[in-house]
């Protein structure tokens, strides 16, 4: 096994620290009320540089954190190695272990009996309630980032066995209208262009899915002069699309035009062998969801008579007629799992990971008045980063006026014309 280069770690850390003033702002802030003091905290997520500044937050704060990653691509080794030098911070992950291999590493976390978790994809949460179905166990709550991990928290709750209180981060407008829609749109395609050395303007790009960040895959191919398709399964987001501009049709029709295919819907098959059958030569499938089943690989391999990787991070299907099918990253995140993928652009991860820490103070404080279930992060809190991200831009905004105020809070009619 080659060294790890600490000092790359070092640096990758240092650049973006650099570019996430939030969390300056907040470590020093909570490095003087230490609201995590005696707290075991579970991180998991993608581990690069701005995941190793929210962790070093943490650590600032007052927990004890202990990492993980969420995806067995996406982690960087020089990261983990300049994290393992602090104090208060433990991580089990290397990248590119098996599925199993990341599985087992996710149970050493939990091996630790954290109090609070800040979860992607609800991966340690729901191994969690898994170990404990009928109990907290000691687990104050969690704080979920992703709609995949909102998704399987309401699964749980509709079985009964989420025992404690979580809140949706990735539901606040600071998560989904910055790091969903400029996030995922920008880092998406520009490491799908980087990956295959291809040009977007003038192609058909087929967007699965018209959520948040379907929405900013859309909206910056578009940007980048490609002719940009949509498919959906919701009718009002089809409508949507439809009306921001975008062609809307099925995938089962969308597969014969489409230069470029992009998933990003949360489910799974949603390129499949009938779509694969119907794609012209050359196309290009890339996921932008968590998990690496929105294209059907093995339907791919199945169909194959050859396969081989023809650029890192590219693997080219060779069909029985002669087409060929370029599969990004084996179907794994797109942004984070190319191989020179960085994720992520430093200042909207500032922004997600200082809300997913201002919601997790917020939890701990209130955790004695909060039920179990999901629940909305309090539209204060979500304000508060808002405003501490415009400080740190020196942009000002304006503030109502006492009769405004007083107007927006009125209901009966003779108020509201007084």
């Amino acid at each position: 096994m080659a060294a790890v280069d600490v000092d790359s770690g070092r640096r990758k850390l240092d650049w973006a620290r650099a570019h996430m003033p939030i969390h300056a702002r907040l470590r020093q802030r909570f490095g003087e009320t230490q609201p995590f003091a005696d707290t075991v905290v579970a991180v998991c997520s993608h581990v690069e540089a701005k995941t190793g500044v929210f962790i070093e937050t943490l650590a600032a704060a007052g927990a004890e954190v202990v990492f993980t990653g969420s995806e067995p691509m996406s982690s960087q080794d020089d990261v983990m190695a300049a994290l393992a030098e602090q104090s208060g911070i433990t991580g089990h992950m290397r990248h590119g272990v098996s599925d199993d291999e990341l599985a087992r590493l996710h149970e050493t976390v939990l091996d630790h009996s954290p109090n609070f978790i800040l979860d992607d994809a609800a991966e340690l949460t729901a191994r969690w309630v898994a170990r404990h179905p009928n109990a907290a166990a000691g687990l104050v709550g969690t704080c979920e980032q992703t709609t995949t991990g909102v998704q399987r928290l309401q699964a749980m709750v509709g079985q009964g066995v989420l025992h404690f209180p979580a809140y949706a981060v990735n539901d606040t407008p600071m998560k989904h209208y910055f790091d969903n829609v400029h996030g995922t749109g920008e880092s998406t395609l520009t490491n799908l262009c980087q990956a295959t050395n291809l040009l977007l303007a003038g192609q058909r790009v087929v967007i699965a899915g018209f959520g948040y960040c379907g929405r900013g895959l859309a909206e910056k191919a578009r940007g980048w002069n490609a002719r940009v398709i949509v498919t959906e399964v919701d009718p009002r987001r089809a409508l949507e699309a439809h009306m921001a501009g975008f062609d809307v049709m099925p995938m089962s029709e969308a597969a014969r035009w489409g230069d470029f295919f992009i998933t990003a819907t949360g489910n799974r098959d949603v390129l499949r062998d009938g779509h694969f059958r119907q794609m012209k030569d050359g196309a290009v499938l890339a996921n932008a969801g968590h998990f690496n089943i929105e294209i059907n690989a093995d339907d791919l391999a199945g169909m194959a008579e050859t396969r081989r990787e023809v650029r890192d991070g590219v693997e080219e299907f060779t069909l029985n007629d002669g087409r060929r099918l370029n599969l990004l990253a084996e179907g794994r995140l797109a942004n984070l799992a190319a191989p020179t993928a960085m994720g992520h652009p430093a200042e909207v991860m500032d922004q997600t990971f200082g809300t997913q820490l201002m919601a997790a103070v917020d939890l701990m404080e209130r955790r004695n008045d909060l039920n179990a279930g999901v629940h909305p992060v309090p539209d204060a809190v979500d304000r508060e980063v808002a405003e501490i991200k415009l400080a740190t831009l020196e942009v000002g905004i304006d503030e109502l006026t006492e009769t405004q105020q007083r107007f927006a809070e009125a209901w009966r009619t003779e108020d509201i014309k007084a």
